[in-house]
């Protein structure tokens, strides 16, 4: 089974250091980075506005909470959103291609 890891964080730099560290652990196969996003959202009660960055993370499914610590343990954040989505389908060489970088 293959997953991908929504996650964002406080910008380009922050995305490129997590997905570093992912990738050298061999935890996910690829990732993707969109460098900016404009954020809104509740904290505390009040509407609070971010520019954040989006990394998204390809790995398997086995990995999914090794993924989720490794990213809580280094992200700047102290309630960082990651989010885990099941791949259900897929392009077959791509999924092959992803167990076999992280196998």
């Amino acid at each position: 089974m293959h997953s991908i890891i929504y996650i964002t964080t406080s910008g380009l730099e922050e995305s490129r250091k997590i997905a570093r560290v992912l990738l050298k652990e061999k935890l996910v196969a690829c990732t993707n980075i969109v460098p900016a996003a404009e954020s809104m959202y509740l904290w505390k009660g009040e509407i609070e506005e971010a520019s954040e960055s989006i990394l998204i993370a390809k790995t398997m499914s086995c990995n999914v909470k090794k993924v989720i610590k490794r990213v809580e343990d280094i992200h700047s954040y102290d309630i960082p959103c990651i989010l885990h989505i099941k791949v259900e389908n897929g392009s077959e060489d791509y999924l092959e291609w992803m167990e076999s970088e992280i196998s």
